[in-house]
């Protein structure tokens, strides 16, 4: 007979299970997934708890990625350094996030991370533009995409998530401390 191999520790198991939205058979196969993207550099053992990151190349290939015009912010909010690349247990925060278990108000901390491209836990108009463009594949002019300093709320389809969030008087969004 065969000896089994381990892949984790039960330990590390019962960790990943309290800090994802994720049964430990759902964990295997994210791992299995991980380890596909780059089995030259990522072990079957994972019991000794081994430094590897997967480019964001691999990453951003996926196919949950792959079409998503944020794939690379994405990468970047949810990697430790922010440069895209992904250990597991940044692997395992993404798809957890992203999961239908996890709650909204985590989702919508993740997202306003995703849309804010500079950083400064705000959303600025240089955050909008950048989500604009994105959405529309860089069609749009520079023109058609830069946002007027606006001198009053800015109305219609903005209009009510802006009066909602945390607006600033230098027009930006912030995220609100407390949800409730």
């Amino acid at each position: 007979m065969g000896s089994k191999q381990t892949v984790f520790t039960h330990e590390q198991l019962e960790e990943y299970q309290d800090c994802t939205f994720f049964t430990r058979k759902e964990i295997m196969r994210l791992f299995y997934r991980y380890q596909d993207l780059a089995p030259q550099l990522v072990p079957l053992d994972y019991t000794s708890c081994p430094a590897v990151k997967v480019p964001y190349q691999l990453i951003g290939s996926m196919p949950e990625l792959k079409d998503n015009p944020f794939r690379q912010r994405i990468a970047q909010v949810f990697s430790e350094d922010g440069d895209g690349h992904m250990t597991l247990d940044n692997f395992l925060d993404m798809f957890s996030v992203m999961s239908e278990m996890a709650p909204r108000d985590l989702k919508a901390y993740y997202a306003f991370k995703i849309y804010d491209f500079n950083n400064d836990d705000y959303i600025c108009a240089w955050d909008l533009e950048q989500t604009v463009t994105r959405l529309t594949r860089g069609e749009l002019s520079a023109e058609e995409v830069t946002l007027p300093a606006p001198a009053e709320p800015v109305p219609g389809p903005c209009g009510k998530p802006c009066a909602d969030s945390c607006v600033t008087s230098a027009h930006f969004l912030s995220f609100p401390v407390s949800v409730g």
